[in-house]
């Protein structure tokens, strides 16, 4: 090979390199546009799920402002109403976004249930006796672990 023909060559091979070098380029200035995106996209998103909580909510907020004014007025049977209706819509609210009570009936679960004490009792040893704090969970996930307490036995 003459070095005319490697000098050709050479050439040849840094046009390719640079060509491949502006494909890279390309590429990673479009990543970093999709990477961009998704992150709006995603923000987007988050602030419209939460604007439709906040708007799902504002009728719970009116029913408990309801009930303030009914105990500022002395009228505790209006107060009472009052507040069960704010606690059924809240609750009710909760349900449809999912969000469920963890069972506390039987044994004790160390995945859903964070045991505060174990005291003797005549049920069975590890058994739910008491719920200091309601667990809940929203779908799969545990957002609030139940929180009790368990049997540690027979108390003889």
């Amino acid at each position: 090979m003459t070095l005319e023909q490697l000098a050709q060559r050479f050439a040849e091979v840094e046009q390719e390199r640079d060509a491949h070098l502006d494909d890279l380029k390309r590429l990673a200035a479009e990543f970093d546009n999709y990477r961009k995106r998704v992150a709006r996209d995603q923000g987007s998103l988050v602030a419209r799920s939460n604007e439709r909580l906040v708007k799902e909510l504002l009728p719970v907020l009116d029913d408990l402002e309801r009930a303030l004014e009914a105990a500022s007025q002395h009228e505790e049977a209006k107060l009472e109403e009052g507040v069960t209706l704010v606690h059924r819509n809240l609750a009710d609210l909760l349900r449809r976004e999912g969000l469920a009570e963890i069972e506390t009936n039987g044994r004790f679960d160390p995945h859903v249930h964070e045991a505060l004490l174990a005291q003797p009792s005549g049920q069975e040893e590890g058994s739910v006796i008491d719920v200091v704090q309601k667990g809940y969970k929203l779908g799969d996930h545990v957002v609030r672990p139940a929180r009790v307490v368990i049997s540690g036995g027979d108390g003889g």
